[in-house]
């Protein structure tokens, strides 16, 4: 199917490595899809080359300076603009059905079968989960649904501040009208969300399709070394998995970063790359928390998971427990 797409969106330098992953992720899967990246004004050429490498179709999109509708939302309410950016995906008329994907969920196998989902399929998010989490969902481009997200947005939006609350207050009635619309959690799977129910993870975790690095800290804020396979970073940060962190750190380091050498050619920049510079994240661990301080830092989703939230440290916990 010619007119279907996986579509993504990166609005500066950093997200746009991550599409970079994202988009290779897909193609060693062997998707037939065809492959669209939006892009903010901001991210810089080389980048930019680097995408139209990967990607079949690279669109910068600009609310700010576009003569388009998004423009003249963007004046009401110009807390949204990265939102706007987003919605922009409707505008892909060429294409019959799209699958958006945020630029920090790498794809762990083929997910072609998304595209035989309707508008607007997405997977619980899992904070709140009657409201569907927007880092990956099945679309239907329409420049009608376009101008009704728009004028939603200008009208009333956004209870979160970004495009997950517009979207879900306009599909309202994604939690209670249609089954199907549910994504399983293994095409979204929240790399936070894996510590707040290991027990789930360590039964369904091995079958993930799609993971979503969600939080602050994303897979590019660390910083990595190719030969010890080491990532190295704040763990008291950390909201990965450590395997999924170091499967997009292998992937970027292996078929991105040659690709960005060549368009820098002599220009420096900042790969995350490093050969013993740093620590191992391993051996990354802080001072010892107190219990209300580890509580707080698992209630953000942050847990120390390479050292006293460890998932053996947890299981021998659980056992003792329960003898």
């Amino acid at each position: 199917m010619a007119d279907q797409a996986f579509v993504t969106l990166a609005t500066n330098e950093s997200y746009a490595r991550g599409a970079m992953v994202l988009g290779k992720s897909l193609r060693n899967h062997n998707t037939t899809k065809k492959l669209v990246a939006l892009v903010g004004p901001h991210v810089s050429e080389p980048c930019q080359s680097v995408l139209k490498r990967i990607f079949d179709e690279v669109r910068v999109v600009d609310v700010l300076d576009s003569g388009d509708t998004a423009h003249l939302a963007m004046m009401k309410r110009p807390d949204l603009g990265v939102t706007f950016t987003k919605l922009h995906c409707w505008t892909l008329t060429h294409y019959s059905k799209c699958v958006f994907m945020d630029a920090d969920t790498l794809v762990l196998s083929n997910i072609d079968e998304l595209l035989e989902r309707e508008e607007l399929s997405a997977a619980p998010d899992p904070g709140w989960p009657d409201c569907f989490n927007s880092g990956v969902f099945v679309f239907s481009p329409s420049n009608e649904t376009y101008a009704k997200l728009l004028q939603h947005c200008t009208e009333h939006g956004s209870f979160d501040g970004g495009d997950q609350g517009v979207l879900n207050s306009f599909f309202n009635t994604w939690a209670t009208a249609d089954i199907s619309k549910h994504l399983p959690f293994i095409y979204n799977l929240s790399s936070i969300a894996i510590y707040t129910y290991l027990p789930a993870f360590k039964q369904y975790g091995g079958n993930a399709k799609v993971v979503h690095f969600l939080g602050k800290t994303k897979p590019w804020s660390y910083t990595f070394d190719p030969k010890a396979k080491q990532i190295s970073g704040s763990v008291h940060e950390a909201t990965a998995h450590p395997t999924f962190l170091l499967d997009w750190w292998t992937l970027y380091s292996s078929a991105v970063v040659p690709l960005l050498q060549e368009q820098y050619g002599d220009q420096p920049f900042h790969s995350g790359c490093v050969e013993g510079e740093s620590s191992p994240f391993a051996e990354a661990l802080g001072p010892q928390l107190s219990s209300e301080e580890r509580k707080q830092k698992w209630e953000q989703g942050q847990a120390d998971y390479m050292g006293m939230d460890s998932f053996d440290n947890i299981k021998r916990k659980l056992d003792t427990f329960l003898k």
